[in-house]
């Protein structure tokens, strides 16, 4: 009975039948109330979004695997202490993480979340070394602006680490078809290995017990079915272990632990590890990130108030790409011609010609959602052990996957040295983009195969890279491609309603917008999308609410908590702005835009050490952002360093050629420094970049009047009227027409 229910559990999981699989498992531990079983039971229940029934189901359990789903309940309802001294009791300093790699990725949230990040990053490491395939690790590392090259971590030496591990589990599956007296003496002589897949090409064991036992594939998990319940637990019996692959939505992984202040991955007492192979899916993970810069400009910058970047930073990308967007409001591509004139064309039709009567437009593609980790099944292979006559381990051998299928190893190492080929090209990619590395990143993300190119997360990406390169068109171009691919993925939707706000698209943002809420309407993207849609109509009260509803679905939303700090400047509710940048900060304190926002404000509040000091911190983490420099130039310039003003507006302007604002900027200071021609100089090579940017005419308006040459300081004041300013801009200008003809001492005066 136990057997036929504990099946049909697993059946009805397999196919999302959750109310079913809650209802017979119910059943099953009332009549078989072991541990085990209330595994099976808390797994239903976090696959049916009830991490607070898994939680009191497995509340005062003590096998390693219901202590991480216990803490992963805990995670999910926010009850942090409890996942950590859940998964390193206090009491045992020395205890092993459970459930692996898995364990160590959930302790590096857990950490993260809790402001410890040198702790998180041992475990975010620990987790790699433990499983190399495992993705999310690696992304929380380049978050965390803490990665190493991708070619170090998914490298020959993780090669060797899958294929060590693969011949374990082959001497693993062997020893399972032994009497149960003979699986116990096998589980007392594995030795944990505490080498990771980088130190493993400096050793030259070849001994298998050196592989961890975390490495137990599920196969051998299902075929203990008889097992004795006092045996190591990855030969306990469990009716749920090869199915963990299902559970959602966990932050995923596996294993760790702490040993003092360094990781250790064999136990002190040289135990076999408690711990079971899983590849759980992880909850989405939302995207914050870097690269969505808000400017918020000075009083003569903008229409649209001081939430936004300033006219002046985004005109010259509108005048020189004006007719450069070819995509229709609901992202369809209606012409080849598209591609024509985008730096996105040469990528996009880069293979065409390699690909033998395969069209761009019938080519398969990947379905571009973000995993936080891959499946790994296919590797969690056993093959049996080599036989008598010593054939080689590079033969041939059949090898039987959890489903039965026979595989061969040679196939085995083969697939996983592709997969470690391709995450090589996409971890590089991305950790390049997490340190603003942008055009470094989108060189590697060229390098990546058609196939994968064109995926949703990919073209996502490359958005986001061109967004913080303030190419808001180029930016445009690409998640419209993602949203062609993968209409149903929110990767990065948050920073491509961004893009068309600043493109003042409020059509396409509009459908955005309603498009995301039809698709999700619990995800933080969708409210994301419709709060820049009342921002873009200045109604910056709706647009709050809309952005706080983001925050409210997911509080560890950094985006959406600097978002809402925006709508709050816009308000001139400063203080509610502050808090909300002190939040995305504590969610990720590499979040540049918050650091930004802080400093505009202390700017307007004429805070100017507090400016700086948040500036450098922002340009600390985007070094090429030609906006942070500027601002930190003005920063600089209010605290009468003008020279290191000059020099900061000097690297900006190479920064960014394009970007008219470090130049007026740079004007603004040769004026205060009484260098009029050296200010004229630079304002009428601006006058190209920004022809209709009249703070640029009120400005040289003003050198003119100090130089005494009224006739001309009238035309310029006259020209920038003309271009219809802002109102509190207008009210400066008639100011300074009205003053015309008074000395500079007398105005002081007056």
């Amino acid at each position: 009975m136990e057997s036929v229910l504990s099946e049909c559990v697993q059946n009805s999981l397999v196919n999302f039948m959750h109310y079913n699989a809650i209802f017979l498992c119910e059943r099953l531990c009332a009549h078989f109330p072991s541990e085990t079983n209330m595994q099976l039971l808390a797994r239903c229940y976090l696959q049916n979004q009830q991490a607070y029934a898994a939680y009191h189901v497995l509340k005062g359990t003590s096998m390693p695997l219901s202590r991480y789903l216990f803490a992963l309940s805990c995670f999910q309802m926010g009850l942090l202490t409890e996942a950590e001294t859940t998964l390193c009791p206090p009491d045992e300093p020395a205890a092993e993480v459970p459930n692996g790699a898995a364990g160590h990725y959930l302790l590096g949230l857990i950490y993260r979340y809790t402001d410890r990040r040198n702790s998180s990053i041992q475990h975010f490491n620990q987790a790699l070394l433990l499983d190399p395939l495992l993705w999310a690790a690696y992304e929380e590392l380049c978050i965390l602006g803490a990665a190493e090259e991708a070619a170090a971590v998914f490298g020959e030496a993780s090669l060797l680490f899958i294929k060590k591990k693969h011949l374990y589990q082959g001497n693993q599956s062997q020893n399972l078809q032994a009497s149960t007296d003979d699986q116990n003496v096998a589980s007392r002589n594995i030795v944990s290995d505490d080498i990771s897949p980088r130190q493993s090409k400096h050793t030259h064991s070849n001994n298998l017990r050196e592989i961890s036992g975390n490495y137990n594939g599920a196969a051998a998990i299902q075929n203990l079915g008889g097992a004795s319940t006092n045996m190591s637990f990855y030969n306990t019996p469990s009716p749920m272990a090869s199915q963990l692959s299902g559970v959602v939505p966990p932050p995923v992984c596996r294993n760790f632990q702490q040993n003092g202040t360094n990781a250790s991955v064999a136990g002190a007492d040289n135990s076999p590890r408690s711990t079971v192979n899983s590849t759980i899916q992880a909850p989405r993970r939302k995207f914050v990130d870097e690269g969505k810069l808000r400017k918020i400009s000075g009083r003569l910058f903008s229409d649209s108030g001081p939430r936004r970047n300033s006219r002046l930073a985004g005109e010259s990308t509108g005048n020189t790409n004006s007719n450069a967007s070819a995509a229709s409001g609901n992202g369809t591509i209606h012409s080849s011609k598209y591609y024509g004139g985008s730096k996105l064309s040469s990528m996009t039709l880069r293979s065409m010609t390699s690909r033998k009567a395969q069209s761009w437009a019938t080519e398969n593609y990947g379905e571009g959602v973000r995993n936080d980790i891959l499946d790994d099944s296919q590797l969690n292979m056993t093959v049996p052990h080599p036989s008598e006559d010593a054939r080689p381990i590079e033969q041939e051998g059949a090898g039987t996957s959890t489903s039965g299928v026979n595989v061969s190893s040679t196939s085995i190492l083969s697939g996983a040295s592709e997969i470690l080929a391709l995450f090589r090209i996409l971890g590089e990619g991305y950790r390049l983009g997490c340190l603003y590395r942008c055009q470094d990143a989108l060189d590697v993300y060229n390098k990546l195969p058609h196939k994968h190119y064109h995926t949703g997360w990919v073209l996502s990406q490359i958005g986001r890279t061109y967004f913080a390169m303030v190419d808001y068109l180029e930016a445009d171009h690409a998640f419209g491609l993602a949203r062609l691919v993968s209409p149903y993925s929110l990767e990065g939707m948050d920073v491509y309603s961004t893009v068309l706000f600043h493109l003042k698209e409020d059509m396409k943002l509009s459908y955005l917008a309603q498009e995301l809420v039809s698709t999700d309407r619990l995800a933080p993207q969708s409210w994301c999308a419709m709060g820049n849609c009342y921002s873009l109509q200045k109604d910056h009260e709706t647009a709050l609410k809309n952005f706080q509803r983001a925050v409210q679905l997911n509080p560890r939303f950094a985006y959406g908590h600097t978002l809402c700090g925006h709508e709050y400047v816009a308000l001139e509710d400063f203080d509610n702005a502050i808090k909300s940048y002190q939040s995305a900060l504590r969610v990720d304190a590499r979040h540049y835009n918050a650091w930004y926002g802080l400093g505009m404000i202390y700017l307007r509040q004429e805070k100017f050490e507090f400016s700086e000091h948040h500036f450098r911190m922002a340009l600390g983490i985007n070094r090429d952002s030609s906006v942070i420099m500027s601002y930190l130039g003005t920063a600089l310039h209010a605290l009468k360093k003008n020279e290191a003003a000059l020099e900061v507006m000097e690297l900006a302007i190479v920064a960014d050629k394009k970007s008219p604002l470090p130049m007026y900027q740079k004007a603004n200071i040769l004026v205060s420094m009484e260098s009029f021609d050296a200010a004229l100089e630079v304002l009428e090579e601006l006058k190209e970049h920004a022809p209709r940017e009249s703070s640029v005419y009120a400005l040289m308006g003003r050198i003119y009047k100090r130089r005494n040459m009224y006739d001309k300081a009238m035309l310029h004041f006259g020209v920038a009227l003309d271009l219809k300013p802002s109102a509190t801009d207008v009210a400066t200008i008639k100011a300074a027409i009205e003053k015309l003809h008074v000395p500079d001492e007398l105005e002081d005066e007056l």
